[in-house]
């Protein structure tokens, strides 16, 4: 089993920076594609980035060459390096975990284990 708690979410301006942690625990972790997704209000659960045990990675087009997912698998840590946000990032961002290492990463309902979420605010 995998627990993962997100964090560093918060309020930054339009062409601001943010980087959120996904800390992960349980012997899985190396094993497991970890991803990213937000949820904007009153939108669905839509993917921004994933990265699997080879560390390769996948990008929503909306966010390649803004974002980069990386990991540290020494802390059992996934990142997500935001840059030049914008007011359409603003979302409940949480992290993900799945067996699945192919382009099923790109769907949410692939995923198993789910962070509790943190929000990222970009004020115009």
């Amino acid at each position: 089993q995998v627990q993962l708690v997100d964090s560093g979410g918060g309020l930054v301006q339009t062409g601001g920076s943010l980087r959120l942690s996904c800390a992960a625990s349980g012997r899985a972790f190396g094993a497991s594609t970890m991803g990213w997704f937000r949820q904007a209000p009153g939108e669905g659960r839509d993917f921004v980035a994933a990265i699997n045990s080879a560390s390769t990675t996948y990008y929503a087009d909306d966010v390649k060459g803004r974002f980069t997912i990386s990991k540290d698998g020494a802390q059992n840590t996934v990142y997500l390096q935001m840059n030049s946000l914008k007011p359409e990032d603003t979302a409940v961002y949480y992290c993900a975990a799945t067996v699945y290492s192919d382009m099923r990463a790109y769907y949410a309902y692939n995923y198993v284990y789910w962070g509790q979420g943190t929000q990222v605010t970009v004020s115009s």
